[in-house]
């Protein structure tokens, strides 16, 4: 059994694993590794049990360790705890590149011990331990990359737990190969971080020599940008592990949207609706509840009134009613008039229960 768990690098995401551990299982015992102030902030928060000094007093009497740092910081990290690991010990990372990883785990771990690659796909814009969120992990897709073949005897009954305990979390576990699970981020995560970060950089320039750009931007464009805000200390080691998927999926995107292009220079605007009618039916393909779910939850609209208290008012209607939300979003935002809430129930069944609830209190509550 998982009963001591070490973490190595204790920011959003090493620190709201430890507090989710916590939360679920005030028994396991967390070791931390990380610089000293950090480590004060876990303990500060009961995140973890002990302060470690070294990478040997972290990993040598754990049950599982968890490397939640940056990918050229998880390649570093895999070679340097591979000595400490006791027999049976199983070890994880969150890094959002799997292949590379996969790669340097399989020859640097030991024989006796369990790596299996890991991607909560989970975060926020805020970063560090101060930030960290026992509910970070919750109805979030959790992706799980085994290796090809399994390292030992054991291997079947430690996956088994690693499930068992990153469920305990709320996560939503999905079972891929590395270098799938490459192939999907680079087209679904990689690709589109880099064209709203291109879109949003050549709009701006616009904007440099005329401000009425971006006061006229309106709700598709920051639809579109609104991942433009991230960081580019966050991506550069992502872009670096996974760069030949990357510029697979870039090659490709190029080719469509010259196409695109074409119809323009060719003056052939009517072309253009051969994309449009296949970008809608597959958008159509997509969950509606969009962040990451496996499955999709069932989805009940309702509008909202731009009013103080609104959103008190409708959670507290289903509160009432016994119904517990799984997602909650603003679709849309205009100033002084109504917007539509999509929530997000575990089933039909529940969707229905909460609409029921929501029109006898008078809101326009509906399933598209």
């Amino acid at each position: 059994m998982i009963q001591k768990v070490a973490v190595i690098g204790l920011g959003l995401i090493g620190g709201s694993f430890a507090l989710a551990l916590k939360k679920h299982d005030k028994n396991v015992h967390i070791d931390g590794y990380d610089l000293p102030d950090v480590l004060d902030k876990a303990i500060e928060r009961n995140a973890i049990d002990k302060r470690c000094t070294s990478i040997k007093e972290a990993v040598e009497a754990a049950d599982l360790v968890i490397l939640a740092v940056p990918i050229s910081k998880i390649l570093y990290f895999i070679s340097e705890i591979a000595p400490h690991l006791k027999t049976g010990a199983i070890v994880t990372d969150v890094g959002s590149v799997k292949k590379s990883i996969m790669a340097h785990a399989l020859q640097a771990i030991p024989d006796h011990a369990t790596f299996i690659g890991g991607h909560p796909m989970a975060g926020s814009e805020k970063s560090g331990m101060h930030h960290a969120d026992p509910y970070l992990f919750e109805n979030a897709t959790y992706a799980l990359c085994p290796p090809q073949e399994s390292q030992h005897a054991s291997f079947e009954e430690h996956f088994d737990q690693l499930i068992k305990l990153i469920e305990k979390l709320g996560a939503r576990i999905i079972v891929l190969e590395a270098e799938k699970h490459d192939q999907i981020a680079a087209a679904v995560s990689h690709l589109p971080q880099l064209l709203a970060t291109t879109l949003m950089a050549y709009v701006g320039s616009f904007h440099n020599e005329d401000d009425t750009y971006l006061n006229l931007a309106a709700g598709g464009f920051r639809d579109m940008t609104r991942i433009a805000s991230s960081k580019f200390s966050t991506w550069r080691d992502i872009f670096d592990a996974n760069e030949i998927q990357i510029t697979e999926v870039l090659d490709g995107f190029d080719a469509e949207f010259q196409k695109v292009r074409s119809y323009f220079s060719g003056s052939n605007i009517d072309g253009l609706s051969d994309p449009f009618q296949k970008a809608q039916f597959s958008r159509g393909l997509i969950p509606k509840a969009s962040k990451g779910f496996l499955h999709p939850l069932a989805d009940v609209y309702v509008y909202a009134e731009d009013k103080p208290g609104f959103l008190y008012r409708l959670t507290e209607v289903i509160h009432n009613a016994n119904i517990n939300i799984k997602d909650l979003e603003l679709l849309k935002i205009r100033e002084g008039i109504e917007g539509v809430f999509r929530i997000g129930f575990a089933d039909q069944k529940t969707g229905a229960a909460a609409i029921e609830a929501l029109k006898q209190a008078g809101y326009e509550a509906f399933q598209l």
